[in-house]
């Protein structure tokens, strides 16, 4: 089995007793390869905080965790106190009420990375299909972009879902994550 790492990897240092939480990272693959240097109880997603009742990985032994993967394509910025995020015309938003997502509008040629944030809550997403209605493509995310005066003009913006790994360790160590592509038989 190869495995291909995807984006930067992480790491956070295991306190024993207690749920330690990495930073955040934009989830870019559908695996997560884990290790740590003690025995620990792991866990993944928006805001976890691990216990003994989570998946157990044993000192030293890497283990490939599932990871659900979302993101869409930005045409349209709204801001306020909340920020409000429009997709594609005739799509519907891949995020739900919940999950934490991260904005990028690097690479563009509008150069607006002042819209770009990290690790938001999604507060709602609008269903009305009424005739000016928004039919699941906008959603409300709790971050303020109200300083904001610059119209958007970045429609190759990235919004991708957001994780985070919480390791609960029985001894102290250091987890390490990394996303990866995996190939071949497991």
């Amino acid at each position: 089995m190869a495995h291909r790492p995807v984006g930067v990897g992480t790491s956070v240092a295991i306190t024993a007793g207690t749920a330690t939480t990495t930073l955040s990272f934009g989830v870019q693959s559908n695996s997560i390869r884990v290790v740590t240097t003690s025995n620990a109880y792991v866990a993944v997603g928006a805001t976890p905080s691990a216990t003994r009742l989570d998946y157990y990985v044993p000192s030293n032994t890497p283990v490939t965790l599932a990871l659900s993967k979302a993101s869409d394509r930005v045409t349209n910025v709204i801001t306020g106190a909340t920020t409000r995020i429009d997709v594609p015309e005739g799509n519907h938003s891949s995020f739900t009420a919940g999950d934490y997502v991260s904005l990028t509008t690097s690479g563009v040629s509008t150069n607006q990375s002042y819209y770009d944030f990290e690790d938001r809550e999604v507060l709602s997403v609008d269903t009305s299909a009424n005739v000016d209605g928004s039919f699941s493509r906008r959603i409300t995310v709790n971050h303020s972009t109200s300083g904001i005066l610059t119209a958007f003009a970045s429609p190759h913006s990235t919004l991708r879902l957001s994780n985070k790994v919480s390791v609960f360790g029985l001894d102290a160590g250091t987890l390490y994550a990394q996303q990866v592509q995996v190939s071949g038989v497991a």
